[in-house]
């Protein structure tokens, strides 16, 4: 009976192998298509295009950037959840978009745990709270106190759209400063600091690889960060929980698969991912764009925060009875 056993594996066994070994084994023979959750100059452009142009040259093929714009990241996000789960599309996003619209939103045409296997987090840090140059105030004290002389939703800040980090992070300091600020939403964080430094907005949540030139350049002026650690670029520049208004979730990039990839390629893009991200010539870098860390995660340990961030994330949109639009 045992011997007979041994013939069926035996006989049954190369049927998987073409599936299994064979096309895992030459995963990539093509190139790779790259949706990425921002237009060309976001935020997540930059980080992508780093990433993208090191996977490039460690697997030997080309991994194309397919910018999909809007809806806070859900079109992007959708197109990847109905493409093929071969190892030739992949997303990259950033936290909000990934863990919000699921709560933001009556319904999205996905399900982030069951339609996504989750490959490698990008850094940990925050968003930085700009103003116009010209308004009067170093600090979040000297913030919430300007804003208070105002008339209600005299004052109005931009986002990256509802539902947006930069969005929700103005929501949070709302809540707990009593402050009326109106919302403009944005289609990328590009508009949002163009119309801050332009004066047409007084203010912004911004990304900080967006943000941060711009800073250096003295365009805009930095007053706090949403992220559990200061930015290393901007050390003088205290969180907004040392500011006295308790925030402590970070955001994140990220990048994902369809559900149901093999997991030989899921495990050797989050090696090689990480290698870039433990690289010594890569730590300052990571500064400039605004990490405050750059943890290392395996997929298993990142599919665990995308859960827990499902829930942080959600408890904010319900505090402040956040609707899209």
């Amino acid at each position: 009976m045992l011997k007979k056993l041994f013939i069926a594996m035996a006989v049954a066994s190369p049927l998987l192998w073409p599936v299994q070994t064979l096309a895992q084994a030459n995963w990539p023979n093509k190139p790779v298509k790259v949706v990425v959750a921002g237009p060309a100059g976001s935020g997540t452009d930059i980080l992508a295009r780093i990433f993208t142009d090191h996977l490039a040259k460690t697997f030997g093929q080309a991994f194309v950037v397919d910018n999909k714009v809007g809806a806070n990241g859900l079109i992007a996000t959708d197109a990847v959840a109905k493409s093929s789960n071969d190892g030739y599309t992949l997303l990259f996003t950033y936290a909000a978009a990934h863990v919000v619209n699921p709560v933001l939103l009556d319904k999205v045409p996905y399900d982030v745990n069951k339609d996504f296997t989750a490959i490698a987090q990008i850094g940990a840090g925050g968003n930085l709270l700009v103003v116009h140059p010209s308004i009067p105030v170093k600090d979040l004290k000297e913030f919430i106190a300007y804003v208070k002389t105002k008339p209600a939703d005299e004052l109005s800040y931009g986002s990256w759209g509802n539902g947006s980090g930069g969005h929700l992070s103005m929501e949070a300091l709302k809540q707990q400063a009593g402050l009326q600020i109106k919302h403009i939403p944005y289609k990328s964080t590009v508009a949002v600091n163009n119309d801050v430094m332009a004066g047409h907005i007084p203010m912004a949540f911004s990304a900080g690889a967006s943000a941060l030139p711009l800073v250096a350049a003295g365009k805009l002026k930095p007053i706090a960060i949403s992220g559990t650690q200061r930015i290393k670029a901007l050390p003088d520049i205290k969180t907004m929980s040392e500011q006295g208004i308790k925030f402590d979730l970070d955001a994140y990039y990220a990048i994902f698969a369809p559900a149901g990839t093999p997991v030989a390629i899921v495990n050797s893009l989050n090696r090689e991912i990480n290698k870039l991200i433990a690289a010594p010539e890569m730590a300052e870098r990571w500064n400039t764009l605004g990490m405050s860390s750059m943890p290392i995660k395996s997929p298993e340990q990142f599919a665990d925060q995308v859960k827990r961030d499902l829930r942080d994330w959600g408890a904010i949109v319900k505090a402040g009875n956040i609707k899209a639009d």
